[in-house]
């Protein structure tokens, strides 16, 4: 970005290091989602086997509902 001339920085260093810190936090929170609903999906597993909800089914269902609660994009 710096080449292309769409930003200046005195420190490109710390921009590069501020941006490479900004895209390992973005990519962590899909792990961060999937083990929330993890322990979601454990809690619920025994009426979950009793009316037969298939878990990958729920998985992707609770997933979505935290991605839209955390404005993530996934």
């Amino acid at each position: 970005m710096v080449d292309a001339k769409m930003i200046h920085t005195e420190n490109l260093k710390k921009v590069e290091d501020r941006v490479t810190q900004g895209l390992i936090e973005e990519l962590s929170l899909e792990d961060r989602i999937n083990e929330e609903v993890r322990v979601i999906l454990d809690a619920y597993q025994d009426d979950m086997r009793r009316s037969g909800a298939s878990y990958m089914e729920m998985f992707k269902k609770v997933k979505i509902e935290l991605a839209r609660k955390y404005k993530a994009v996934l």
